[in-house]
């Protein structure tokens, strides 16, 4: 029934059609495509000719490959090569161009290089064959010989080596100076609490298996269909490996199937089909399979420890926050995970820390708000803690340390409606009827709980291109190299064009997922529509401007003596805002002006400038009910209200799924999600979808999304910040101290699994 109103509170354009304007609640684009099956994803497109690639996995953690026997592969009829080390293209270089866009500090993973081998499940060879069943086949039959070496994949036995990271990544912020006189301040206060969590591995697992599609032209030329959150990454990536030129190599990703960071860098199959396609001169398709989707980044396994200090009155006087994250050996995967607890509430003496263990693992990478989702989550819990220790609401907690500027450097927010989101969120769930006491709601054998946590994340804007272009029969057709991995690209970028131009949406259609398209950057940090969104309302803009000169130049015209300023584009129209019924119809200046099309281009910069003077951050307020059963160790999440302020929203409907899409994963980190690694041998055992568990329908219950009101000039001239990853964070804290209400035991560690519930049974008192 919540989901319904919400729905009903904000006016709806069906099926994507008709009028719209910025903040309806609008059907997607491509729905229709994707239900019908018109929508084509990267292992979809067919080739003549077309060879099949199977990948052959490593089987050690570390150590280097003695021999590989490929007789038995090849024998196989229609076994066209096996393709190892030995005996690869030669490649223009691994050491300086292998890098793609997003790599951290170090030596990117090299497939196929040398002997070497790095981690469990490391592609050692790729069989190629005329079908895949013979290529599948002949994959078994590959014999590797391996020296095998001492190896490390613990976290938790390697702590004692940990060192700060000397290599960073692109929009890494470290830790900044310890300020105030934290530990001391921590020492000597009377309510403290102190607490160590621990988050597990998670892997990506989207809907889509990374696939890689190479299709050869008779001149060379290479079309790709890549499994990618950024096509010109990919391009990028193959040009520089390859040595080929710019056009000679284009990249399409037209439609991704989920991604969640997974695609930001390209994976190993897609250099694998392409050294297939260069060294055999056809047209080539390599799929990985789900167990080989665990074979490359991951969440990384992270170790805090939170220590918190206030006065009897609530006010934070020391906020200590130490986190140790696993990376590989050979790259320093980096995250911002402590630097929140800087940020989110007003403390004079703050002191954060962030190591890292180099492991004989694949280099973790971004998995949907990154750094945030465990840091904030261990923030959030020791939160919740100290309120207890203060017999206070966790709520007023916050608000009495609740920061108006930029505790970490003393900036003014560009906006900040986290005030709201406390207070809206507080009253939809009901919040003023919870108990302060644990353990003193049940029902029947369940005991009830509610928590609450506070989200943060940034609210980014890179820089893009965009073009458009108006033809006389009314269409618009706005480009740019964006990406759609599910968020509903295609829609919002249709309607702010529409919205800006004044059509129906219909008459406006958005190109993305090519290389050869306007520059646009990788999709993620929940950046692309407040970047892309505003080059494609720039260039809308100069078309309006060309178009409202061309109609002042018309004969007799309306608007001969009108300001640009004074002019709406609706209906189909110019018209004077002041004056109804001064227009001029848009096919009536195209046809006036002998004019079939007018196009524009546009390059969109922030300013950033102005944007550096500001704190950017999108903010979330989650509430929650839990049901526990102690005795079988269940845990049902029966009520979320998720309150978020992330900017002007552009489309509600698919915003509000991008919430609940948010909030349903938060319940998986919370209770389900973690891959287990056999240190034994090195290698994550749980590789499949049926021993990796995340939510399914049984534990999705009533998601209550609001979105307060909020309107950021400074972050995109749109007003929009992004809500990919907002919906995230803060869920799984808010699952947590739900879990400490109902029962009075505290759970430290995600996630919180039926043993873990089982273990603190035993209903206690508050501290």
């Amino acid at each position: 029934m919540t989901d319904l109103i919400e729905e009903l509170r904000t006016p709806s354009a069906d099926l994507g059609t008709g009028a719209v304007s910025i903040g309806m609640a609008v059907s997607r684009v491509d729905g229709r495509d994707k239900v019908t099956g018109q929508a084509r994803y990267a292992a979809e497109y067919p080739a003549d000719d077309l060879l099949y690639g199977v990948v052959v996995s490593g089987t050690i953690p570390k150590g280097r490959i003695r021999s590989i026997r490929t007789d038995e592969a090849l024998a196989v009829p229609g076994v066209v090569e096996v393709i190892t080390h030995l005996n690869r293209p030669r490649i223009r270089s691994f050491d300086i161009f292998y890098k793609d866009m997003t790599a951290p500090g170090g030596s990117p993973f090299r497939p196929l290089y040398d002997e070497q081998i790095v981690y469990s499940g490391q592609p050692v060879a790729l069989v190629v064959a005329e079908s895949f069943e013979a290529a599948r086949y002949a994959a078994r039959l590959v014999a590797v010989d391996y020296a095998a070496e001492p190896h490390a994949t613990s976290l938790t036995e390697n702590r004692g080596r940990a060192y700060k990271p000397s290599r960073m990544k692109a929009g890494f912020s470290p830790p900044p100076s310890p300020k105030g006189h934290a530990d001391e301040m921590w020492d000597r206060a009377d309510i403290k609490i102190e607490g160590e969590y621990y988050s597990g591995v998670e892997h990506h697992n989207p809907m889509e298996l990374f696939a890689s599609t190479v299709i050869r032209g008779a001149d060379g030329h290479l079309t790709i269909y890549d499994k990618t959150q950024s096509s010109q990454n990919s391009r990028w990536y193959v040009s520089h490996v390859f040595g080929l030129a710019k056009d000679k190599v284009t990249v399409r990703n037209p439609y991704v199937g989920g991604a969640f960071g997974s695609g930001l860098r390209p994976q190993y199959q897609l250099p694998l089909a392409v050294m297939a396609a260069l060294q055999l001169e056809r047209s080539v398709r390599v799929v990985l399979t789900r167990q080989q989707m665990f074979t490359f980044g991951h969440r990384p396994e992270t170790l805090q420890r939170v220590r918190l200090a206030a006065d009897p009155d609530g006010t934070l006087t020391s906020i200590i926050h130490e986190a140790v994250a696993e990376t590989s050996r050979i790259e320093d995967y980096v995250e911002v995970v402590v630097n929140w607890s800087g940020e989110l509430y007003k403390c004079e003496h703050v002191r954060l820390g962030y190591q890292l263990v180099d492991l004989d693992h694949a280099s973790p990478m971004d998995m949907r708000a990154p750094g945030a989702a465990h840091g904030v989550h261990a923030l959030e819990v020791a939160m919740d803690e100290l309120s207890y220790a203060l017999k206070m609401d966790p709520l007023a907690l916050r608000l009495k340390n609740y920061a108006e500027m930029d505790p970490s450097r003393g900036l003014p927010y560009s906006t900040k409606e986290l005030r709201a989101c406390y207070e809206q969120g507080a009253a939809r769930f009901g919040w003023e009827k919870r108990p302060l006491e644990p353990g003193t709601m049940r029902e029947g054998r369940e005991l009830i709980g509610w928590g609450m946590a506070t989200g943060m994340w940034d609210a980014m804007q890179m820089f893009a291109r965009a073009s458009a272009v108006l033809h006389a029969d009314g269409t618009l057709v706005v480009s740019s190299a964006a990406t759609d991995i599910g968020t509903g690209t295609y829609t919002a970028m249709s309607i702010i064009a529409a919205d800006a131009m004044g059509l129906p949406l219909e008459n406006v259609r958005f190109q993305l997922g090519d290389s050869t398209l306007p520059v646009a950057p990788i999709e993620g940090g929940s950046s692309h529509v407040a970047t892309v969104g505003s080059a494609v309302q720039g260039v809308c803009e100069k078309l309006q401007k060309k178009l409202f000169k061309l109609a002042q130049k018309l004969p007799d015209s309306p608007l001969a003596k009108a300001r640009f300023a004074d002019i709406e584009f609706s209906g189909g129209a110019l018209r004077v805002s002041s004056q109804p019924g001064v227009e001029v119809a848009l096919a009536d200046i195209m046809a006036g002006s002998g004019n079939q099309r007018l196009e524009e281009k546009y390059l969109m910069l922030p300013n950033m400038l102005k944007q550096m003077k500001y704190q950017r951050s999108t903010h979330s307020a989650v509430f929650c009910e839990v049901r526990v059963d102690p005795e079988l160790g269940t845990v049902r999440v029966t009520r979320v209200v998720s309150a978020i302020a992330a900017g002007r929203i552009i489309n509600a409907k698919t915003a509000r799924s991008q919430i609940i899409g948010g909030v349903v994963w938060g319940i998986s980190q919370a209770l389900h999600e973690e891959t287990h690694c056999d240190h034994r041998l090195g290698r994550f055992m749980n590789h499949n979808l049926g021993e990796y568990h995340v939510s399914v329908n049984a534990d999705v219950h009533d998601i209550d999304v609001l979105f307060v009101q909020e309107d950021d000039r400074i972050v995109s001239r749109i007003g929009a910040k992004g809500v990919g990853e907002i919906g995230l964070v803060g869920v799984s804290a808010a699952i947590c101290n739900a879990i400490y209400h109902a029962t009075g035991r505290r759970v430290r560690s995600t996630p919180i699994t039926p043993d873990k519930v089982m273990a603190i049974s035993a209903p206690a008192a508050a501290p």
